[in-house]
């Protein structure tokens, strides 16, 4: 049950972890395992603090901003309350000073009568054999007020979370029009629930020999199954790290084809990259937050790009969507960028806001070397991402061997410390960010079909109605980029948002335009409408319930 696998993270006694199970399943009354901000505001009330320290206590334990509290939150929350009613500051860094194991639960006037009605009703939450509470799939009367005595009444499709909210605004409104356009085969595949409550993903790119591989395992701090490192290209598939019960691999065509993995769209790519895919599950905590992907090192030449027998700019693609964070790992002896790492790199387009660049092995030259390689690789990097930003590096060496303090010095070595610890807190930003990136990706999603509707809506109006209809469409795929301009201007669109042309040419000539439908305007509003109210009403309702 949900709250028995929340209670293994939990920083608390097994007695404290049965009184707090009590009070989580008061909060819940609906069973589903979220304690939402209409139904905590009435029980964290009877702490007795002020409104700013309820405040302070939310936005610490909804760190994600999922607009809910988990058991695990949930029981964060309560050890700040405790914390705050002892005199102490609310804030992250007071969990971290306490030892949380001993700190006693904090006092909720009236809760022990309200436990106590709710035995009387039905016992809905006990302690197994380990002591570890579980939950029962019975449920219990409500104390606290009406909102959440309406919730109840809810049926299982109710919205608990902006996730939630945003899977029901997909089926809804977002999918019947991608659906109508084709919009998955030039763009993004149909998204699955699978999909929205994936963990955020960290995808490591880079030519051989840089460290991809060894950095995962530097930041696990132990190495997974199927790692293999060494000097020549030994990653050869993509490996998604992410946890499990059990330490194992699953071969591409097996993790492809379940349906509660987010990895099922890979299958659009053929069974010889299915061959070249894999899935390494293991335990471990990092991995409870964060997935990582590693891919095969990018080879130079056109001899051994033609020999890849799988789109590989195509997969990097596809997974750049899905991912948050892309680091691009370069090492001081590896700083050339080859045809086929340029157009990987091109094929990030889009996610520009998600690329990082590591400059690893960093200290296998001396300080004015290492000055000398960092403004090579800059010059490097801005002839291909052309853009007038500096992107962000991170100047290091991730591995578990000490800092080779002969070649840089003590002023190195104290900037790769630093660099790393940069590099850390972006990383465990991630799952504090990943609702937000979550919504801002659906909103891109949400905006470029949209756009992709009016493109279709567009060439379907220009083909003629009897006669020449395949000259018309060669004479349409031919001028496209004119016909995105005329797009454009009837509908007062920004150019930014429009596709690759040379991308969409190619896909458009496998079809017939006049085969598909014509613009749908209540389709395309009902976008609009999603973008410009319900998104917006979404985020205000499971924003902080105490702003």
């Amino acid at each position: 049950m949900e709250i028995a696998r929340a209670a293994a993270g939990v920083s608390c006694s097994k007695e404290h972890q049965r009184i707090y199970a009590e009070w989580f399943a008061l909060s819940d009354p609906d069973g589903d395992g979220r304690v939402t901000g209409a139904d905590a505001t009435s029980f964290f009330g009877m702490s007795g603090l002020s409104r700013a320290d309820l405040k302070q206590v939310w936005a610490i334990a909804d760190s994600k901003r999922q607009g809910y509290l988990g058991f695990a939150e949930f029981v964060t929350a309560m050890q700040l309350v405790s914390l705050a009613q002892a005199g102490n500051e609310v804030t992250q860094d007071s969990l971290n000073r306490e030892d949380l194991s001993t700190l006693d639960p904090p006092v909720m006037e009236g809760v022990d009568e309200l436990v106590a009605r709710s035995k009387a009703v039905v016992k809905r939450v006990h302690p197994d054999d380990s002591g570890t509470p579980q939950a029962q799939a019975s449920s219990i009367y409500h104390w606290f007020g009406s909102k959440s005595a309406q919730k109840a009444q809810m049926p299982l499709t109710a919205v608990t979370s902006v996730i939630d909210g945003l899977k029901r605004l997909y089926l809804e409104k977002l999918k019947p029009l991608e659906v109508a356009y084709r919009f998955n085969d030039f763009g993004s595949p149909l998204l699955t629930s699978s999909d929205f409550d994936a963990k955020p993903m960290v995808m490591l790119l880079g030519q051989y020999s840089t460290g991809k591989t060894t950095f995962i395992k530097h930041l696990l701090k132990t190495s997974y199954p199927g790692a293999h490192v060494g000097p020549e290209p030994t990653t050869d598939r993509f490996v998604v790290v992410m946890s499990g019960s059990d330490g194992r691999t699953i071969p591409g065509n097996t993790i492809a084809v379940q349906a509660d993995m987010p990895f099922t769209g890979l299958t659009t790519f053929g069974g010889a990259f299915l061959s070249k895919f894999e899935c390494s599950q293991m335990p471990h905590p990092l991995l409870e937050h964060i997935t990582f992907v590693d891919t095969p090192g990018v080879l130079s030449g056109e001899k051994q790009r033609t020999q890849r027998s799988y789109d590989f700019t195509g997969v990097t693609s596809w997974f750049a969507a899905k991912c948050d964070l892309i680091l691009l790992l370069f090492d001081p002896h590896k700083l050339d960028i080859s045809d086929e790492f340029k157009r990987v790199i091109s094929s990030l387009r889009g996610h520009d806001d998600k690329i990082r660049v590591v400059l690893n092995k960093a200290d296998q030259v001396d300080t004015q070397q290492l000055m000398r390689v960092y403004g090579a690789l800059m010059w490097s990097l801005g002839k291909v991402l052309n853009t007038p930003e500096v992107v962000r590096v991170y100047i290091g060496s991730f591995n578990d061997k000490p800092v080779n303090e002969s070649a840089v010095g003590p002023i190195g070595k104290d900037l790769f410390e630093r660099e790393q610890n940069d590099l850390l807190c972006d990383l465990k930003d991630i799952p504090k960010k990943a609702c937000d990136r979550r919504v801002n990706e659906f909103v891109k999603r949400a905006r470029a079909a949209k756009i992709h509707a009016y493109i279709i809506g567009h060439l379907k109006k220009e083909m003629p109605a009897m006669m020449g209809k395949a000259k018309a469409q060669q004479r349409l795929i031919d001028n496209l980029e004119d016909e995105f301009a005329k797009v454009q201007r009837e509908y007062h669109l920004p150019a930014g948002d429009f596709p690759d042309v040379e991308h969409f040419k190619q896909v458009l000539g496998g079809y017939n335009i006049d085969k598909f439908e014509k613009l749908k305007p209540k389709m395309v509003q009902a976008v609009d409408d999603m973008l410009a109210y319900d998104i917006p009403e979404l985020l205000k309702n499971f924003r902080n319930p105490y702003e």
